[in-house]
């Protein structure tokens, strides 16, 4: 009885009529909706107002076919957004579906991992029975292991992707990390600062050498735990870590959850969503992450000793990926200069014994002396190392360490 314009034209209607509007919608909705129907006179014209509440369980399907209002039009929803609809109206995740791995096929070295960080944190008081523990947390139901037990501690076939490019088809090193989640972050970690630059700064009035990577560590971590943590797990696709000369992408299959957009994680503005309960909560209590949406706050804060570095980040069809990039590298600071692993090994062995010779270096490098010699050379002309006194007498000297 009303226009799309609000103009009131009211309708002729009898009992019949009303029951017939309500079998309708009865008969094409699965749960069936049942509508409250009021009939209301304004302007001495009778209007018919459908009142139909929130469906606790949802998507509600019309016809057979589940649809989503976006904007002005309407969505047909695929069966990953129904099935994760139907998730997070049970308060379910897909984490919490039971597996067939038994509790003695579970990393041994995961769980101990596990067990000692959640005890550094302080955030949960463990027990001695590390499965009585996993019981407790709902990560073990009726006995049973659930999916984030698999993911956490187990061999689970979900893999991390990290490759180094030096272009789009040119890869100069490459992993595959196939461990237990609660290690893989860490294992992660290790092969992007392996291959990232790492620098030093003369800071203030003091001649003191400060280590300042590429990118700050706590942001790419946080990055990473972010594309483990809330990744689509029914989507077979790895995590996929590209690293460039200057920039990192991180993509993990999976989607934006409920009204989480872009703008909002950007502006800070957003309430946390969880696509996966139990691995949210096992990694909050090793204390790698926060749960109330405070993540990219923390990236944006360790980023301000960083205005080198920015992140972009998008939301594709069945995929969320976010680019970090530092285009900005001094070039007029010489100790901005990385080192390779050797030459950290070197620094090391001189750190433990500043009279060792360069043939003792040679052997434990397992190089030649040129090599040492080589290296040396370049860690004197960084202002790294030193030689105190003669080539025969004297000793080495890491700087200011």
């Amino acid at each position: 009885g009303v226009k799309n314009d609000g103009a009131i034209v009211g309708v002729d209607i009898t009992e019949e009529t009303v029951q017939k509007w309500i079998n309708e919608i009865k008969q094409n909705t699965e749960p069936a909706i049942f509508p409250i129907i009021d009939m209301v006179e304004i302007e001495t014209k009778t209007v018919v107002v459908f009142t139909i509440n929130e469906f606790p369980i949802k998507p509600v399907a019309y016809k057979d076919r589940y649809y989503s209002r976006k904007q002005n039009s309407n969505h047909k929803l695929s069966v990953d957004e129904i099935s994760e609809l139907r998730f997070v109206s049970l308060n379910y995740s897909f984490d919490a579906y039971e597996v067939k791995t038994t509790f003695d096929q579970l990393d041994t070295k995961a769980l101990l991992y596990f067990r000692n960080k959640v005890s550094d944190s302080g955030r949960y008081k463990l027990s001695k029975n590390i499965k009585h523990d996993l019981v407790k947390l709902g990560i073990i139901k009726s006995n049973k292991l659930t999916r984030a037990a698999d993911l956490l501690f187990g061999l689970h076939h979900t893999n991390i992707h990290i490759g180094r490019f030096k272009s789009e088809t040119t890869i100069i090193d490459d992993l595959m990390i196939r461990s237990p989640l609660v290690l893989a972050i860490d294992e992660a970690i290790d092969f992007i600062k392996k291959n990232i630059r790492l620098g030093f700064e003369f800071g203030g009035e003091t001649t003191k050498r400060t280590e300042k990577w590429q990118y700050p560590i706590p942001a790419i971590r946080e990055f990473l735990l972010n594309a483990v943590v809330h990744r689509d797990y029914t989507n077979p696709t790895d995590v996929i870590i590209k690293i460039y000369d200057e920039s990192i992408e991180l993509t993990n299959p999976g989607k934006l959850m409920g009204d989480l957009t872009i703008e909002k994680l950007n502006s800070g503005n957003y309430i946390s969503k969880h696509r996966n309960k139990l691995l949210t909560e096992a990694f909050y209590l090793t204390g790698d992450i926060e749960k109330y949406g405070t993540g990219f706050r923390r990236i944006n804060d360790w980023l301000n000793d960083y205005p080198e570095v920015t992140y972009q980040l998008y939301n594709f069809t069945d995929f969320i990926q976010v680019k970090i990039s530092n285009t900005n590298v001094p070039v007029n600071v010489p100790v901005n200069v990385p080192v390779n692993k050797r030459q950290e090994q070197l620094i090391s062995s001189i750190k433990n014994n500043s009279n060792i010779t360069i043939a003792s270096l040679a052997r434990q490098l397992n190089v030649t002396e040129k090599t040492i010699k080589r290296d040396l050379d370049k860690l004197r002309e960084l202002k790294i190392v030193k030689r105190i006194g003669s080539d025969k007498t004297g000793y080495w000297e890491v700087v200011n360490e």
